[in-house]
C-alpha cells in the first residue's frame, strides 16, 4: 500500500499500490469457480421449463444481470452522495467504478432480454415499458460516464458527475416497477418471496447460484476498476507535479542566465 494525500480530507490515507491484491486473487478464484458451476447447472443439470422450454436458461443470466445492475447504480448513488458531503476521493472513484461495471451488466441485461424476447414474443425488440425504460437507463449511465471524460478541473468534474449519479438512480425503481405501472409484455415484477412455488428445485438453486456468482463477479470487477482509476489518477497527479517542477526549474535557469548576462555586461562597461 502507498500513502496518498486527499486534499478534501486533509490527511494521508492508504491507497492501492497495484491492480491486484491477495484478496482480489482469492475473490477471482471464487468467482471463476462460481461461474463454472453456474454454467454446469444452467446448461446440464437444470431441466427445461414446462412453458418456456430451453429458453428458460437465459433467465440464469438475465435475472442476475438485472439485480447486479440495480445494485451497481445504487452504489453509484451512495458514492456520489458521500462525495458531495465530504469530497472524499475514495467515494468518487467508487461511484465511477461502480457505474462503469453497472453499464456492462445493464448491456448484458438488454441483450439477454432481447434473446429471450425473440422466441417468447416473436421479436427481438418492442417498445415495451420495461425494454424502453431499461434502454433509457443504459443511455443515462453512458451519459454519466461521458460526463466523467469531459475535460476540466478534477474536483469540478467529480462534483458534476456526483450530482448526475445521485439523480440518475431514480430511473432504477421506474424500470423495476414499469411492468406494474404500464401495460407490458414483460412478466410482472417479483420478489424472492413471490416466485412461483411450482418452479423446479434445481431451477431455483441455479437462479440463486447465478445471483451469487454474478455478485462476486461484480465486486471483483469494481475492485479492479477502482484500483486502475486510483493509479491512473496518481500518475496524472505525478505528471502534473513533474511538469510544474520542470517549469520552475526552467524559470530558475532563465533567471540565472539573465543574472549572469547582466553581470557580464556590468563588468564590460566598468572603467
Amino acid at each position: 500500500m502507498t500513502e496518498s494525500r486527499h486534499p478534501a480530507e486533509g490527511r494521508n490515507r492508504p491507497g492501492p499500490a497495484g491492480t491486484s491484491s491477495a484478496g482480489t486473487k482469492v475473490l477471482g478464484l471464487v468467482t471463476i469457480a462460481g461461474l463454472v458451476t453456474l454454467v454446469l447447472f444452467a446448461f446440464v443439470f437444470s431441466p427445461a421449463d414446462t412453458d418456456l422450454g430451453e429458453t428458460v436458461r437465459i433467465m440464469y443470466v438475465h435475472v442476475p444481470s438485472a439485480i447486479v445492475t440495480y445494485l451497481a447504480f445504487a452504489l453509484t448513488a451512495v458514492g456520489s452522495a458521500v462525495y458531495l458531503k465530504n469530497r472524499s476521493e475514495f467515494w468518487d472513484l467508487l461511484a465511477w467504478s461502480s457505474a462503469e461495471i453497472g453499464v456492462l451488466f445493464c448491456g448484458l441485461m438488454l441483450v439477454t432480454g432481447m434473446l429471450w424476447g425473440r422466441p417468447t414474443w416473436g421479436t427481438y425488440w418492442v417498445w415495451d415499458a420495461r425494454l424502453t425504460s431499461t434502454a433509457v437507463m443504459f443511455l443515462l449511465y453512458v451519459g454519466y460516464l461521458a460526463l466523467r471524460r469531459v475535460p476540466g478541473e478534477g474536483e469540478v468534474v467529480a462534483r458534476r458527475a456526483a450530482v448526475v449519479g445521485l439523480g440518475a438512480v431514480l430511473i432504477v425503481p421506474i424500470v423495476h416497477k414499469s411492468v406494474d405501472w404500464w401495460r407490458s409484455l414483460h412478466q410482472e415484477a417479483t420478489t424472492l418471496g413471490q416466485l412461483d412455488p411450482e418452479i423446479d428445485g434445481l431451477q431455483y438453486f441455479t437462479l440463486f447460484l447465478g445471483m451469487a456468482a454474478f455478485g462476486c463477479l461484480f465486486v471483483w470487477l469494481v475492485m479492479h476498476r477502482f484500483r486502475v482509476a486510483y493509479l491512473a489518477r496518481q500518475v496524472e497527479s505525478s505528471g502534473l507535479q513533474a511538469a510544474i517542477a520542470e517549469r520552475r526549474a526552467e524559470a530558475v535557469g532563465d533567471g540565472s542566465a539573465a543574472e549572469s548576462r547582466q553581470t557580464s555586461t556590468s563588468e564590460g562597461v566598468s572603467p
